[in-house]
């Protein structure tokens, strides 16, 4: 994984829940896009991604959640976020609709219990 974003793993039952620490752009987007693809199952029914660590989310990286949920929907699965209100990136995904799109929580413990 590129020195700018990590991506961090845990289950929770079937659940994949990705926590992506740092910067996400341009240089990394693939990357951190191939890793978040990668916990997806025949088993799974849901994907969420933690985005309360991430301090950078530029057009690319918006793009790829947007690109992500779009290919969850498409086989009846949902992504659902974390975002803190007061994260780097919680304004960003608010002007992008992001947010909108696709269901969003404060908290990993609301995500995981919605």
């Amino acid at each position: 994984m590129s020195e700018l974003a990590r991506v961090r793993v845990e289950w929770h039952g079937e659940t994949a829940v990705a926590a992506v620490d740092g910067e996400v752009d341009a240089s990394n987007v693939v990357e951190v896009g191939g890793a978040l693809r990668a916990l997806v199952t025949n088993r799974s029914t849901e994907l969420v991604v933690d985005l309360s660590s991430t301090h950078y989310l530029d057009s690319a990286g918006i793009n790829l959640m947007f690109a992500l949920g779009d290919e969850l929907r498409s086989r009846q699965l949902t992504l659902r976020l974390v975002i803190a209100p007061a994260s780097p990136v919680a304004r960003m995904l608010t002007i992008t609709s992001l947010d909108r799109s696709y269901p969003t929580y404060a908290t990993l413990a609301e995500a995981l219990n919605a």
